[in-house]
């Protein structure tokens, strides 16, 4: 099983010492985003517990949970597409021959990575700004809001980092396009014969 999963990781970057570290980088992030959402979690517990059982106020929790769950959305990006976790619709590509489907996934990368790059500049400005004003939310507990906007331009930098990596291992012929086997047809589909080469 362990040699299995070792020649998986391996087909993911083919060797490639910058794929791998790329690769890295998108499971920390994971784990960072997956540590966020419990502490969101055990933070609302607390919440709870003060508002509830000590009949208490609280000052910065409900903020503080919103902040890390746009925190582990961001930073979740780049784990999920390293998973190939987003939603993959396989009809058109299938339908088409082996050039013709690397040719739609190179077309669809490139697109992915355009509106990666606009929330990147819009991301990476919002949080500029409010570095440069010293934005605080106004609330009462009144943080800096630098701190949580970095999320946008970190995720989205890491998420467009990750794609570059997979669109250079599908021109390099490290992963075929769209993850799918090379002579997978509409027909394996329908049997169910299609073997998974996303998995990790």
């Amino acid at each position: 099983m362990s040699g299995s999963v070792h020649a998986q990781n391996s087909a993911r970057h083919g060797g490639n010492p910058v794929l791998r570290l790329i690769g890295l980088l998108s499971r920390i992030c994971g784990i960072a985003a997956a540590f966020m959402i419990v502490a969101a979690v055990l933070i609302t517990c607390q919440m709870i517990f003060i508002r509830f059982v000590l009949n208490g106020s609280t000052i910065w929790q409900t903020e503080g949970v919103t902040y890390m769950m746009i925190g582990a959305t961001m930073l979740g990006l780049p784990y999920v597409q390293y998973l190939r976790g987003h939603v993959n619709v396989d009809l058109l590509p299938m339908m088409l021959p082996l050039g013709a489907r690397k040719l739609l996934a190179v077309v669809v990368m490139l697109l992915t990575l355009a509106v990666v790059f606009v929330m990147l500049w819009h991301g990476y400005h919002f949080w500029h700004e409010a570095w440069d004003w010293g934005e605080t939310s106004n609330s009462p507990w009144n943080p800096k809001l630098w701190v949580p906007y970095l999320a946008l331009p970190v995720g989205f930098g890491l998420y467009a980092l990750q794609l570059a990596a997979d669109s250079y291992a599908m021109l390099t012929g490290i992963e075929t396009p769209f993850g799918l086997p090379e002579d997978a047809t509409l027909a394996d589909v329908a049997a169910g014969e299609i073997p998974s080469e996303r998995a990790d």
